[in-house]
C-alpha cells in the first residue's frame, strides 16, 4: 500500500515536474524547500501576488509588482531584487516551465530567522517564483453564494490592501461555503457591509447602475479596476459605496472579479434567486470586453517573437 508521501508525489506529479525560482536559482518542484525556520512558516510573515499569462503573454505585470512591492513595503519587508529582476525571474520562470497560458504566484517570505516575533530575527528576505496551468479558479458557470458569519479583516487590524500570506478568515469563510454545498461565500465588514468573497471583489448591478464595495475592507482589486473602467467606457454608472446583504438579494445581476477569477456571474446568494439565475446583460458584456483587454492591454511578452 502506498504510504501518503507517495500518494502526495504522485497527486502533485504535474507540479513537482515544473520549475521553481527560489532565490535566484531554478530547482523542480519536487526539490523546491523553503526552511521550516522561515517566518513566513512561522508566522504568515510575507506578501504575495497572482498574476496570469495569456496565449504567451503576461498580463498587468508592473501593476502586480508595484502591489508586491507595495504590500511588502507596509510591512517591513525589504524585497532583496528589483521589480525589475523580478519581472525577468517570472519571465523566465514561464519559459523554463514552456508556458504560455498559465497563473504566477511570486511570493516573498520574512526569511529564515530565530523563533520570535521581532522580525529583525529574519536576516533576508526569500523570493519565490511559482507558475503553473490553471483554468478559471471559480469556474465559468454561475455561482451559488452564502452569506458567511465569518468577517473580513478590520482595516484597524490588517489593511486589506496588503496581500498578506495571512488568509484564515478567507479560508474559514470558504469552509462554510464547502458545508452549505456552494460555491463561495460573500464576507462582511466588521460594521455588517458586504466586504468581497473570500477571493475576490463583489459588484452588484442595480437599474443600470454598477455598485462596489470600497476597499476599505476589501483588496483593491487589478480586475476590479478594470471592470470599472470598462464600465465607464460603456456609459455606466460605477459607484463604491456600502452595500447591504439586502442590496445583494435584490440585485439585477451580482458578479465577481478577480486574476484568478476572472469574472463570473452570481446565480443566487442565500437561496435567494438574482435576476434570472443566468449572467445579466452587463455582465456578459464586461466579460467578454475583459476577456479582449487582458490578450491586447498591459501586456509583456514571455517568448521573444
Amino acid at each position: 500500500m502506498p504510504s501518503v508521501f507517495e500518494s502526495l508525489k504522485e497527486m502533485l506529479k504535474d507540479l513537482y515536474d515544473l520549475y521553481v525560482y527560489i532565490d535566484g536559482k531554478f530547482v523542480k518542484g519536487e526539490e523546491a524547500k523553503i526552511s521550516v525556520w522561515d517566518h513566513a512558516l512561522l508566522y504568515g510573515d510575507g506578501v504575495f501576488e497572482g498574476i496570469r499569462a495569456y496565449d504567451g503573454k503576461v498580463f498587468a505585470l508592473d501593476e502586480h509588482l508595484n502591489r508586491l512591492f507595495e504590500s511588502a513595503q507596509a510591512l517591513n519587508i525589504v524585497i532583496p531584487i528589483s521589480k525589475e529582476e523580478l519581472g525577468q525571474a517570472i519571465l523566465e520562470t514561464l519559459r523554463k516551465n514552456k508556458l504560455k497560458d498559465a497563473h504566477i504566484r511570486p511570493v516573498v517570505t520574512r526569511g529564515v530567522g530565530r523563533p520570535g516575533m521581532d522580525p529583525k530575527r529574519a536576516v533576508r528576505a526569500s523570493v519565490v517564483v511559482l507558475a503553473y496551468p490553471f483554468p478559471p479558479y471559480a469556474g465559468e458557470k454561475p455561482l451559488r453564494m452564502i452569506i458567511s458569519s465569518i468577517r473580513r479583516k478590520s482595516p484597524y487590524a490588517v489593511d486589506s490592501k496588503i496581500k498578506s500570506l495571512n488568509y484564515l478568515d478567507n479560508i474559514l469563510a470558504k469552509q462554510q461555503a464547502i458545508a452549505a454545498s456552494v460555491d463561495e461565500a460573500v464576507m462582511m465588514d466588521v460594521n455588517g457591509y458586504v466586504a468581497e468573497g473570500t477571493g475576490e471583489n463583489i459588484f452588484v448591478v442595480k437599474n443600470g447602475k454598477l455598485y462596489t464595495p470600497s476597499t476599505v475592507a476589501a483588496l483593491d482589486g487589478i480586475t476590479r479596476r478594470i471592470v470599472m473602467e470598462l464600465a465607464s467606457r460603456f456609459g455606466v454608472e460605477v459607484q463604491e459605496k456600502s452595500i447591504t446583504y439586502q442590496e445583494l438579494y435584490v440585485a439585477d445581476e451580482v458578479f465577481l472579479t478577480g486574476t484568478g477569477a476572472e469574472i463570473v456571474a452570481v446565480k443566487e446568494i442565500d437561496g435567494r434567486i438574482i435576476g434570472n439565475g443566468e449572467p445579466g446583460p452587463l455582465t456578459e458584456k464586461i466579460t467578454q470586453e475583459y476577456k479582449q483587454y487582458v490578450r491586447t492591454k498591459k501586456v509583456t511578452p514571455i517568448y521573444e517573437t
